[in-house]
């Protein structure tokens, strides 16, 4: 009997193992609905131009569109470089001082008290009215386009790191006390990965607000950079580049929060969005 249930039960995870859908099953099925929307808009878009609904100064068509694309090709890759390059560093100096910040405020009260408010309302006063200034403090270099990026990206950073260091159970750290753990040893043990989960969601949405920060930045003083093509775009009526320069903005940013999606997958694989993403796929496949 009991051998007899062993090979039952080996066969059954043999067929459960043969049932398992492969990768790009598994791909198909988790990003089919945004490949179909994307594709219904590419349509929708398509049909619009293609009827004269919409007059070509306004929308461009797809065709004209990847003209644009094509015959510009250097051009929009070196203003895409100088966007990229802005973003990148915005992005990873918001990262760090702003992870560095949320820990002092949790070490410490009377900081907290301090800076929080003054972060508040940094964060209200829109950045297109305080970029000119950073012009005339720093120039047209890329200083005052990364600073804006810095800006935009920081507060969501410090306000996620915030949340997810408190997030630690209070007798977890009270038991790591006990057992005559030091600061920086609970802080590397305990807090900062139970912060990760929602660290890491700030960081998806100070990544976006990276991008959006370095093309403000460029909006207001700069003679390089996707901000500046769109400028140029406009002010030439040539609506096919500027919807050119917007796709490649679109698809910084979604690069970005794939980035840190996938670095999300390594960092928490424990966390149980990972766990649950896993499951699904597993009963979708079933």
């Amino acid at each position: 009997m009991t051998v007899n249930a062993t090979a039952t039960e080996t066969l059954a995870l043999a067929e459960s193992r043969d049932r398992q859908p492969s990768a790009f099953a598994r791909w198909i099925g988790r990003f089919w609905h945004p490949i179909v929307f994307v594709i219904a808009l590419l349509i929708l878009w398509w049909v619009v131009t293609e009827f004269g609904l919409v007059a070509p100064y306004l929308i461009p068509s797809p065709a004209d569109t990847w003209a644009a694309f094509a015959e510009n090709g250097p051009y929009l890759a070196h203003h895409t470089w100088v966007t990229t390059y802005e973003t990148v560093i915005g992005f990873v100096i918001a990262a760090v001082v702003g992870l560095l910040v949320a820990v002092l405020m949790v070490y410490s009260s009377g900081l907290e008290k301090t800076v929080y408010p003054i972060i508040l309302f940094a964060q209200v006063i829109p950045k297109i009215a305080i970029a000119p200034l950073f012009i005339v403090w720093l120039g047209f270099g890329v200083g005052p386009k990364i600073l804006v990026a810095v800006l935009m990206a920081f507060f969501p950073v410090v306000i996620s790191g915030l949340s997810g260091l408190r997030s630690v159970d209070p007798e977890i750290l009270q038991l790591t006390s006990t057992m005559g753990a030091g600061r920086i040893k609970t802080f590397l043990k305990v807090r900062l990965p139970a912060a990760l989960p929602e660290l890491l969601s700030g960081l998806k949405v100070a990544a976006t607000l990276a991008v959006t920060g370095a093309v403000v930045g460029e909006f207001v003083g700069a003679n390089e950079g996707l901000g500046y093509v769109i400028l140029q775009a406009n002010g030439m009526l040539d609506t096919a580049m500027l919807f050119a320069a917007l796709i490649i903005m679109s698809l910084m940013g979604v690069l970005l929060f794939a980035i840190i999606q996938i670095a999300e997958r390594f960092l928490i694989p424990w966390h149980a969005s990972r766990r649950g993403t896993g499951s699904a796929t597993v009963r979708a496949g079933a």
